[in-house]
């Protein structure tokens, strides 16, 4: 008998549950109000990194002056920057609905609700509001998050803008206040400032990057600094006023912030409050969908991928948990997919200039568990291809065991880091050692020599 599935949401863990599973005889249903894609993803993900792109391209040709280059001219044209994002979306999205068309999956245009634990109400996404039920086998919620906005912020997307808002905003920003200082906040500060917009950033902690290595975290902000970018460290936003063309930022500690715009990166919230979590009997906590290690909910046909579940909200890690749904809802894991997902081994990126990267353990929590480990660090400063880039900032940091020579993590800090990091991310996943990466023959001259150098 064939089984049944439908999964609400069309994101990353949604999109590909869907395609493991039509691949494995099931018969699939992927229920989207907004966008095949995600809108997490196709509104958020792709359009900042294109935005962020889009900025170190003119970086680069400020810098290429150095390289020999006549001077070229690098206005920000707005109208084109909206084209492009809209072209890689849709481009994107077709791709997606073609893949999962030749599958013989069933879209669904709406919003889905559980009327009960086996049956998903979808309510049409046009003026029709039409309502249609879909009895499932099996029930996949991924339905992902929004930007959380606080009562005291009156965004308006035009002068206050929600990181949804600014891709790009109406007007480039002469002067813009980034209210939040971990990883969203930290890709717009780097994003507007390479657009040419001046940038304050309010830092509720002492460093930027709270929960990422110190030394990471420093050489940001020391490249923030470089680029005149204001860090107010120790300062809790609490109020924004707008009035014509400027708008005010109040802190707790008393410190006041004016600039032409301010946009709020502090976070998100589940998108589960319209799911009927209830009428399933799914239990659910702070809005999130706690799951076991096969992504179940505490009903068992019932599972929750993405950042509704709240693991590691990252798009890769989404994608495996929609592909391993469907495979242990389908009874399909051989004995090589059997290992659970380990989201302490997943790779992570900023994608501010220089890049962040990193995967595994990291070194600062190493020493406060008490852990023996080796550190090994090689800046980018010595490599033969950085000073072909003229671009030396950054350094590869590599945490392993010093008995047996295990990679256990890894940062680094630069150009390409969110590719570089990969190598790393294999070795963490295989538990390969710093000889084995050592004993590879590199190409030169490139940047992952470092890689090799910081293994020896």
């Amino acid at each position: 008998m064939t089984t049944r599935m439908v999964i609400i949401g069309g994101g990353p863990a949604g999109n590909s549950c869907a395609t493991t599973a039509a691949r494995l005889g099931a018969e699939v249903v992927l229920v989207e109000r907004d966008t095949i894609g995600g809108a997490a993803h196709l509104w958020d993900c792709i359009p900042s990194k294109a935005m962020i792109a889009a900025g170190n391209a003119r970086s680069f040709v400020q810098r290429s002056m150095r390289m020999g280059l006549s001077e070229v001219a690098t206005e920000v044209d707005l109208d084109q920057l909206r084209a492009r994002l809209a072209m890689l979306e849709g481009r994107l999205e077709s791709h997606i609905r073609g893949l999962l068309a030749s599958q013989r999956v069933q879209f669904a245009h709406g919003s889905g609700a559980m009327l009960d634990a086996h049956t998903v109400r979808v309510t049409t996404a046009d003026e029709t509001r039409e309502t249609i039920d879909y009895e499932a086998d099996v029930i996949v919620l991924a339905t992902g998050s929004r930007p959380r906005l606080p009562d005291w912020a009156p965004v308006d997307g035009v002068r206050v803008l929600s990181t949804r808002d600014a891709y790009p905003p109406p007007t480039m920003p002469k002067h813009l206040v980034v209210i939040g200082s971990g990883v969203t906040g930290v890709e717009f500060v780097h994003m507007f400032e390479s657009m040419g917009s001046e940038v304050t950033l309010i830092v509720s902690r002492q460093q930027v990057l709270p929960a990422k290595d110190p030394e990471v975290a420093a050489a940001l902000e020391e490249d923030f600094l470089r680029r005149n970018v204001r860090l107010l460290k120790g300062a809790r936003a609490t109020a924004i006023r707008t009035q014509e063309d400027e708008v005010t930022v109040n802190c707790d500690d008393g410190r006041i912030v004016t600039g032409s715009h301010a946009l709020l990166a502090i976070g998100s919230v589940p998108n589960s409050e319209s799911l009927g979590l209830d009428n399933a009997g799914v239990y659910s906590q702070d809005g999130y969908v706690p799951v076991d290690v096969n992504l179940r909910s505490n009903i068992g046909h019932i599972y929750a991928a993405g950042d509704l579940s709240g693991r590691l909200p990252l798009s890769s890690v989404a994608s495996i948990q929609g592909q391993k749904i469907a495979e242990h809802a389908l009874g399909a894991l051989s004995v090589s997919r059997r290992r659970v997902i380990d989201y302490d081994k997943a790779a992570s990126a900023i994608f501010t200039e220089p890049e962040i990267a990193d995967v595994g353990l990291a070194e600062a929590d190493a020493f406060s568990e008490g852990r023996k480990v080796r550190v090994t660090k090689v800046p980018f400063a010595s490599s033969a291809k950085a000073q072909i880039n003229d671009d030396f900032r950054g350094f590869v940091k590599i945490i392993s065991d010093p008995a047996t020579g295990v990679v256990l993590g890894g940062s680094i800090v630069g150009l390409h880091a969110a590719e570089l990091i990969s190598v790393l991310a294999v070795a963490v996943s295989n538990g390969l050692t710093v000889a084995d990466i050592h004993e590879s023959a590199l190409v030169h001259p490139t940047l992952a020599e470092a890689l090799r150098e910081a293994a020896e």
